[in-house]
């Protein structure tokens, strides 16, 4: 009897072994579930946070291309006006020193002009001179033709 009654105590034992395993398999398959729901939730508010994220990082670089565009545009036609100006008063001043290297070339050629006349003029007054006082002297008699 002593050997029915060890028996029958250690497979209680054994029974009650098997259980505790048993039970703390289900605890831990439950809590690793848990887990996984839990994970599973914060993977999907996370996603909805990253994508509300991106769409407005989207709208931003969109608003931001927009109004760089715009900048872009609007420097560019002040870029053109200020340039269109400067060529103008480019033009303008370059017409006036040509205007005024016309004529100081023009007074200068005028100037020259007066003063090779008067080279000439005073040249040809030297050279009248010498011919007047030749023409005043008696001329030599020609000499006879041989004939």
């Amino acid at each position: 009897m002593k050997t029915k009654f060890s028996l029958t105590i250690a497979a209680a034992l054994l029974a009650l072994t098997a259980f505790s395993y048993g039970q703390a398999g289900t605890d831990v398959k439950k809590a690793a579930d848990d887990t996984g729901k839990a994970t599973d939730t914060a993977a999907k508010k996370t996603a909805h946070v990253t994508k509300k994220a991106a769409v407005k990082t989207g709208d931003a670089t969109a608003t931001a291309a927009k109004d760089t565009g715009k900048a872009t545009k609007t420097a560019a036609k002040d870029t053109g006006k200020a340039t269109e100006k400067a060529a103008d008063k480019t033009g303008v001043a370059t017409e006036k020193a040509a205007d005024k290297t016309g004529d100081a070339a023009k007074t200068a050629a005028k100037d020259t002009g007066k003063d090779v006349k008067k080279g000439v003029k005073a040249v040809g007054h030297e050279v009248k001179k010498p011919a007047e006082k030749t023409a005043d002297k008696p001329a030599d008699k020609p000499k006879e033709e041989v004939k």
